[in-house]
């Protein structure tokens, strides 16, 4: 499958999820993106700088500054070594890092954060299965 596939079909295509973009590890790399979604360069530095902040006491710094995606800055709420969940108002990211790529997504309003977060845990898992 493409990566496109995997956005149109298994992130967007299930509805969880409105938008959503995969880069690679590093962030300077789009590999696919849904129609409208465009997350620049200075916001993956954002994500990829997230990921490699250790925490302190179990606390990225990410979760008092939040996060910038497609414009718009979101609470973080979750951030470990794989996961970022980020919210503003009813909307929200879910953002997974796995082997070789990170997958950046985006809910509406009308979805629960936890279901758009299931779809997006459960892309990343089979990704890092097949070495991705």
């Amino acid at each position: 499958m493409s990566w496109q596939a995997y956005i149109d079909t298994s992130l967007v295509g299930t509805g969880n999820v409105d938008r959503a973009a995969i880069f690679n590890t590093e962030g300077n790399s789009v590999w696919a993106t849904s129609a409208g979604f465009t997350v620049s360069p200075k916001e993956m530095q954002e994500v990829v700088a997230a990921y490699k902040d250790p925490g302190k006491d179990g606390v990225k710094s990410v979760q008092s500054t939040g996060l910038h995606i497609a414009g718009e800055r979101f609470v973080v709420l979750k951030a470990d070594e794989r996961s970022i969940y980020g919210k503003k108002g009813r909307e929200g990211v879910v953002i997974v890092k796995t082997t070789q790529a990170i997958l950046v997504t985006h809910y509406p309003e009308h979805v629960q954060p936890g279901v758009a977060a299931n779809t997006v845990e459960q892309l990343g898992d089979y990704l890092v299965k097949v070495g991705y």
